[in-house]
């Protein structure tokens, strides 16, 4: 089997697992090729990027099929519904963001010491989120100036080390959010960002040829990105119903301390 596959496999695997869990999708994706030594072109390519981003908007949508059904149809029967206006709202800041500062972004803070660096340092956020939080409300009693304040979670998220689910989750628990429902609607929030992230860089294959080689490296990440984050969306749902973040915080904490070391070994 050649090495392209497995590293297509084992990134689908790392993909799906930390676009959910709030320790980052984006910094383990930078981190990892790094920790490993890879030097492969499937690392870099836009078509394998791609093929991750539609695995895990797979996985999300299959997980909320009934949710995304009923919005759809409320709309097509132009009924009014508060989840779609929060869905709106709460999208525009992470899409305005990421439209005007994404290219600058990534082409800033993609050192590993700077990903640990903010790995380690918005761990802090969740500790807070934690110990001030009231977690009482559901998703019904949500208003738009909660899925504004969620959405610019998400919008701070497009640096790499602070997770897209770790930020609004966050955001949901400072807003006195039940833990299971930020989880929910963090989730629920995120299907427009994932969907407009992928089609911008499909968008973007027009310029690229896909060879055969790359379309099978598309298929593996993609359907090992879908399976795992269809599996971890609903084990993360579970685990905060009766957990806190604070496990997370140790292991964001230990996988930035593993990147320090390595960078002071490696001088």
């Amino acid at each position: 089997m050649p090495p392209e596959f497995i590293q297509a496999a084992l990134l689908g695997l790392v993909q799906g697992h930390t676009e959910f869990l709030p320790i980052s999708s984006t910094a383990h994706l930078a981190v990892l090729p790094w920790l490993l030594g890879w030097d492969s072109p499937l690392i870099a390519s836009l078509t394998f990027d791609v093929a991750l981003h539609m695995g895990t908007l797979i996985a999300v949508l299959v997980y909320f099929w009934r949710d995304w059904v009923g919005l759809v149809a409320g709309v097509l029967r132009r009924e009014r519904s508060g989840l779609v206006w929060l869905l709106i709202v709460g999208t525009l800041p992470g899409a305005i963001v990421g439209y005007l500062l994404e290219n600058r972004v990534e082409s800033t803070f993609r050192s590993p010491i700077q990903i640990a660096l903010v790995m380690a340092l918005f761990s802090i956020v969740f500790v807070l989120a934690e110990w001030v939080s009231r977690p009482v409300r559901t998703m019904e009693s949500l208003r738009l100036a909660d899925g504004l304040l969620i959405g610019l979670g998400q919008a701070v998220a497009i640096v790499p080390g602070v997770s897209r689910s770790g930020s609004t989750i966050s955001a949901g628990l400072l807003l006195g959010l039940e833990r299971a429902a930020a989880a929910r609607f963090s989730f629920l929030l995120s299907t427009p960002v994932i969907a407009g992230a992928g089609l911008k860089r499909a968008l973007e294959l027009r310029h690229v040829g896909v060879t055969g080689s790359d379309a099978a490296y598309m298929l593996v990440g993609a359907i090992v990105a879908g399976a795992a984050g269809f599996a971890c969306i609903r084990w993360l749902l579970a685990y905060l119903s009766r957990r806190t973040l604070l496990g997370f915080v140790w292991y964001r904490l230990a996988f930035a301390g593993l990147i320090g070391v390595v960078y002071v070994v490696r001088g």
